[in-house]
């Protein structure tokens, strides 16, 4: 028999399962992450289940999905034709329907560049558009002022308009067409504030607006297309007519002057415009001032536009042999029986138009936000943490392409803070408080354009925040209730621990100088440790460990501490 003094040492037996709370602990986390997981995947098919719909009901054969996957792959960077190859002298159409975003205008600026790659003689800009971003829309002008291919923006189908953001863009084309039935116009630039009301005094930066100061120009249009107009907040605005304006319409306070300094930038932008094409460069100093909207015949019978046209091939038969100047020498059009390709928004333009929007944005913010908190109260889980991190990185991607008022988005973040210190600092709902009215303010803040299309609506603010709240306090109440378990691990998980003693048990022969009472060995949680006891305990004998001094345990017969527990009820009972 050895001599040498022992230690404890591992012994097989059952391991402490990685996490702790059992299945239902467990099962919880995973519906927890799932949802983010099916929240975030609902999202996107929302918004991309109608494309795949269309694609699927076309019934095109399992090869042919594969090649144009490949094709696809292969061409992932510029937009695909709708049919066909595209020739030397074909015409490019390039249909735009909706507000201009970030989205659309990636879109026009691929399509132009693609154009111009493979030679094409003309692109076809079909336009159909409320109005849109002030900077998407300087950057589909300046694709088109530098494209070398002439570029002929048609308001098509009929019942199309191109207000606000579109005016621009259709006086900045080499060729400017509209169809019958549509309207352009209301390029007046709005400001406006939190809940979309107007500021003090009516529309600001139109001094000449008023009964009287009205010019005597281009009949006003009727009633649908004004309202047509209005409705798009374009992306841009424009100045105002110096000789029509009445310098005491508005109040010289800062807000005015920041929007007559918009008016009078975008008036001398597309009175540029319309000197560089030769059009009617008063009426659009008009249509930023006053937001007016002119028909197709009368735009056609005021300069406004070139031609009116029923639909595209009707275009392109009325455009041969004209001679258009671009910024690369004069091109004369063939069009009559030139080939048509139309080209469609890829999955990169899809994409755009999904993340851009801006209750997408706030919605990825939040998946970001609470995916993180999610896994820093959860270290290990990593799902979580995975979806929170390329969540709120797309979030924040979208943001940097919209007009954010970072105040609003510093509120909505500060608001997060609020809510998430709340599960874990005393404050009795001060921080809950602040924190939804911070979020609620940031999130009308956020946005600051009136486009269409681009606002956050009220009930998605509360969705928003009514999710946060009931997250938040399911978290903490999860948090809670495991700082109120028993701890398990280190040398305060032993106390209490049951174990049962080994070789000859506990008896004072084996008493050491370093022990007090009987020591000997005891199996506990699988491990063997030198214990010691007041009292000598025989082998096989349960012990319960009271304590621990370095790598000896001071353990009790589990007989005598049921005694010492229940001795208090029995004296209670005696007395």
């Amino acid at each position: 028999m050895s001599t040498y003094s022992r230690r404890p040492f591992r012994q097989s037996g059952a391991r402490r399962p990685l996490i702790h709370g059992g299945a239902a602990r467990r099962f919880l986390r995973g519906m927890t992450a799932c949802g983010i997981l099916f929240a975030f995947a609902l999202l996107l098919a929302s918004q991309c289940a109608p494309r795949f719909a269309a694609w699927f009901a076309s019934g095109e054969s399992g090869v042919v999905w594969s090649v144009q996957l490949v094709q696809a792959v292969q061409a992932a960077t510029l937009p695909a034709p709708a049919a066909g190859g595209q020739a030397p002298n074909s015409v490019v159409v390039i249909p735009v329907s909706g507000a201009i975003g970030p989205a659309s205008a990636d879109f026009i600026v691929r399509s132009l560049q693609r154009a111009a790659d493979s030679h094409a003689q003309l692109a076809v800009l079909q336009l159909d558009t409320p109005g849109g971003l002030d900077t998407s829309m300087r950057q589909i002008i300046k694709a088109i002022l530098a494209s070398p291919v002439p570029v002929a923006t048609f308001i098509a189908p009929s019942g199309a308009r191109a207000a606000s953001a579109g005016t621009y863009i259709v006086y900045a084309s080499h060729i400017a067409a509209m169809a019958p039935g549509t309207n352009l116009g209301a390029a007046t630039p709005i400001q406006m504030g939190i809940g979309g009301a107007e500021p003090p005094g009516g529309t600001p930066g139109l001094p000449g607006t008023g009964p009287g100061n009205r010019a005597p120009q281009a009949p006003a249009p009727d009633s649908a297309s004004a309202a047509a107009g209005a409705a798009s907040s374009a992306a841009t605005g424009a100045s105002a007519n110096p000789a029509t304006s009445a310098p005491a319409a508005l109040p010289l306070d800062t807000q005015s002057t920041e929007l007559r300094k918009q008016v009078h930038d975008a008036a001398a932008y597309i009175r540029g415009l319309a000197q560089m094409r030769g059009r009617n460069a008063d009426w659009a100093e008009r249509a930023v001032r006053e937001a007016v909207s002119l028909t197709a015949a009368d735009a056609l019978a005021q300069h406004v536009v070139d031609l009116n046209a029923r639909d595209v091939p009707d275009l392109l038969r009325q455009l041969d042999g004209r001679t258009v100047a671009t910024s690369a020498g004069n091109v004369r059009l063939a069009t009559a029986h030139a080939p048509v390709v139309t080209l469609e928004a890829d999955w990169r333009s899809r994409f755009l138009a999904v993340i851009t929007d801006p209750n997408v944005a706030l919605m990825l913010l939040m998946l970001g936000m609470y995916g993180l908190f999610f896994e820093f109260a959860n270290p290990g889980f990593v799902l979580p943490g995975v979806v929170g991190a390329i969540s709120l990185l797309m979030g924040l991607f979208a943001m940097q392409m919209l007009p954010v008022n970072y105040v609003g988005l510093g509120l909505i973040f500060l608001g997060i803070a609020f809510l998430i210190g709340e599960a874990f600092l005393p404050t009795f709902g001060s921080l809950g408080f602040g924190g939804i009215v911070a979020f609620v303010i940031g999130a009308l803040m956020l946005i600051d354009t009136d486009v269409p299309g681009y606002g956050i609506p009220l009930p998605m603010i509360a969705a928003v925040v009514v999710f946060s709240v009931l997250f938040v306090l399911g978290v903490s109440r999860l948090a809670l209730r495991a700082r109120r378990r028993p701890v398990v691990t280190g040398s305060e998980g032993l106390i209490g621990s049951v174990g049962v003693v080994l070789d000859n048990g506990l008896v004072a022969a084996a008493a050491g100088p370093a022990t007090r009472g009987p020591a000997g060995w005891a199996q506990i949680n699988g491990e063997r440790w030198q214990v010691s006891s007041g009292v000598p305990v025989a082998a096989g004998e349960p012990v319960r460990v009271i304590a621990r001094q370095g790598l000896t345990l001071t353990v009790e017969p589990v007989a005598a501490a049921g005694a010492r527990q229940q001795q208090p009820s029995l004296g209670g009972k005696s007395s």
